[in-house]
């Protein structure tokens, strides 16, 4: 939390300060509210609420208008991710007056449904939301990933069955674009200009992750479905490539020094859903808490560095050497490893029917108008398109180059 200036006079609630994009900060506060589910601590509690509530935006769907020149869907996805695990795990339940956690979830997911595009590829969701931010042509998995994972959950909390056939809907249409392969690795995106017959190939192990939990949910909902259980085990066995002895790293980036600062934290949310399918697959976990185990003591072994002698490098597979790298994303990815070790000291998420106390709403997003939002949005300057070209253009040079797995 000493990254977080969100809290201080003047600033945005909600908000990380460069060079962190605003999906950062929403997967902060993600992991700050498995934070509480662990440990019980409310230390961070107000903030993490004040958060999740002020960035929620006019509509209350994590569309706020200050985000619209970087907001695309997996972006947005975030936010409706940690207030989803807020209702899953009991997080405490803001004021009345204000958006409750499901509904909030519920928002997100509304608004994506309504960004379901059958221009193209068959379906499938774009990586941007707006035309002007660029990648606006680019399908990309974790967007596609992350509404799979909220629709399953969903379908757990309410056991509305609509949720559960948009998960089999995303589940279906990702690999029948490729990119899924037939052994459950998952690929960076495709371009929908060429109707996605070109595919990114480099694998990032968030994409494994926000798919095994939502496989895993999909198993609990369908009472141990023969063809979810084969997913869930397809899936942890594709993400071996993402371990080394057992010890987690971002294979497409690590060892080569090329991790970006958004890639820096994709380990967080492996960890982070690697134990959380324990609960709901409990037959998996012989299989996960071993790397689980080893990686949570890779990692606290080089959270040795910075002044205060507490600050976790990117690399844990050094023997306890930091390699000086620095950030949100190394601190949360430490933190989700090493506190997901007490996965078996906590029940499991609630739904609707065991306890669940969020308050929901069906209809919450329904009223939320993209262009609309453009209305109140700053103008879009010509030095914002070029930023995001060039974020754009490094994703389409792999498609273009034919990358497999490792950023060059």
């Amino acid at each position: 939390m000493s990254y977080y200036t969100g809290n201080r006079t003047g600033d945005v609630p909600g908000n990380l300060p460069q060079p962190y994009y605003w999906w950062e900060a929403g997967a902060m506060f993600g992991a700050l509210v498995d934070y509480w589910y662990y440990t019980g601590d409310t230390t961070y509690n107000e903030v993490t609420t004040q958060a999740l509530q002020f960035q929620t935006g006019p509509n209350k769907d994590y569309m706020p208008p200050n985000q619209t020149k970087t907001e695309g869907n997996d972006d947005q996805a975030f936010w409706g991710m940690a207030a989803l695990s807020a209702a899953e795990v009991k997080f405490p339940d803001p004021p009345e007056d204000e958006p409750q956690w499901l509904a909030l979830a519920q928002a997100v997911f509304n608004t994506q449904v309504a960004r379901w595009d059958q221009a193209t590829c068959n379906g499938g969701l774009k990586w941007q939301i707006f035309t002007f931010n660029n990648g606006y042509n680019y399908k990309n998995t974790i967007s596609n990933g992350c509404f799979f994972n909220m629709a399953a959950r969903l379908a757990m909390y309410t056991k509305n069955d609509t949720y559960a056939q948009w998960a089999d809907k995303m589940w279906d249409w990702v690999g029948s674009v490729g990119l899924m392969s037939p052994q459950y690795q998952f690929f960076d995106g495709t371009d929908d200009t060429q109707n996605c017959t070109s595919v990114n190939h480099i694998q990032w192990s968030y994409n494994a992750g926000v798919f095994l939990y939502g496989a895993a949910n999909m198993f609990n909902y369908t009472n141990g479905a023969d063809k979810w259980k084969s997913r869930v085990d397809g899936i942890l066995q594709g993400a071996g490539v993402f371990f080394q002895n057992d010890v987690m790293y971002e294979v497409a980036c690590e060892k080569n020094g090329k991790c970006n600062i958004d890639q820096r934290s994709f380990k967080a949310y492996l960890a982070r859903w690697m134990a959380a399918t324990t609960k709901l697959a409990p037959y998996t976990y012989d299989q996960i808490m071993p790397k689980i185990q080893a990686s949570s003591r890779a990692a606290a072994a080089q959270c040795n560095a910075g002044q205060d002698g507490t600050q976790c490098g990117l690399q844990w597979t050094t023997n306890g050497q930091n390699d000086g790298s620095f950030g949100v994303g190394e601190q949360m990815s430490a933190l989700e490893v090493i506190q997901s070790n007490l996965i078996t000291k906590v029940s499991g998420p609630v739904s609707n029917n065991t306890g669940g106390t969020s308050k929901g709403d069906p209809t919450a997003g329904s009223q939320g108008d993209d262009q609309a939002m453009l209305g109140q949005a700053d103008p879009i300057t010509t030095g914002d398109k070029v930023g995001a070209g060039f974020l754009t253009t490094l994703v389409l040079i792999g498609i273009l180059g034919g990358a497999w797995w490792m950023v060059a």
